[in-house]
């Protein structure tokens, strides 16, 4: 409350103006702001962070013959390259993409040339190109890397149909959110299910970009073991080979 306190003390002139203190106390307005800031905390709601999920590989240990019978009959293996121009600078598409090529082959390479004519006599490589969906249709080598994970995919789709109807925990989002992606990391390592082993490779012209699309097509395809490797002199001879008998128009 505001006090006005009219001084009297010791004597004064003939038509002197009296003076006058004013004293305002602020304990209410501070109380009041306590119950302002308690009021706003209850009643807002706050923010919740939004985070990217990443599908990381998987730490599981692979014996010696395992791992020779997954590059068989699981393994797939990704080669990255990008145009360039004369200047080196990487070439893009009318939408403003990189032009990237997926050279691919799965299980183990063959270079075999028996009739001498310096080409492979049996070359498993093909190409392919990073491609959005088509609708609900996988194009380009999101496809290829779709059927080769399709089991995990579908138990997955199974699963995050109950999440969208929160039926893992009806009421609490968080829960809800948890215990669906507490199950989807349990399928994607799922060793009874097949499950491509995937090798991604950059050739020295592939750009950067190229690289986080091939990344993005694992967290895509829900791919669980995959890792980043070195291009050798076989990947270089089958993409030689390759251009050699499909010349680019």
């Amino acid at each position: 409350m505001a006090q006005i306190e009219q001084s009297d003390g010791g004597k004064k002139k003939k038509g002197a103006q009296k003076k006058m203190s004013i004293h305002v106390d602020f304990t209410p307005m501070v109380d009041m702001n306590m119950l302002l800031i308690t009021f706003f905390m209850l009643c807002t709601t706050m923010i919740k962070s939004q985070t990217l999920t990443i599908s990381l590989p998987s730490n599981e240990k692979i014996e010696q013959q395992q791992m020779n019978k997954a590059k068989e009959s699981e393994a797939i293996t990704l080669i990255l390259t990008t145009d360039r121009n004369a200047n080196g600078d990487v070439k893009k598409d009318e939408a403003g993409r990189p032009m990237s090529t997926v050279y691919y082959y799965e299980g183990m390479p063959e270079i075999a040339d028996t009739d001498g004519d310096g080409l492979i006599d049996n070359n498993k490589l093909k190409a392919e190109h990073f491609v959005g969906n088509d609708g609900k249709i996988q194009q380009g080598i999101r496809k290829i890397l779709h059927d080769r994970n399709k089991q995990v995919l579908e138990k997955i789709e199974k699963e995050k149909a109950r999440w969208r109807n929160k039926e893992f925990a009806p009421g609490n989002s968080a829960a809800n959110d948890s215990i669906y992606q507490a199950r989807a990391r349990e399928i994607r390592n799922d060793s009874t299910l097949t499950r491509p082993v995937v090798i991604i490779k950059a050739a020295p012209e592939a750009s950067w970009e190229s690289l986080i699309s091939a990344l993005d097509e694992m967290q895509i395809n829900q791919i669980s073991r995959y890792q980043i490797d070195n291009i050798n002199k076989v990947d270089s001879a089958l993409i030689l080979d390759y251009l050699a008998k499909n010349p680019k128009k």
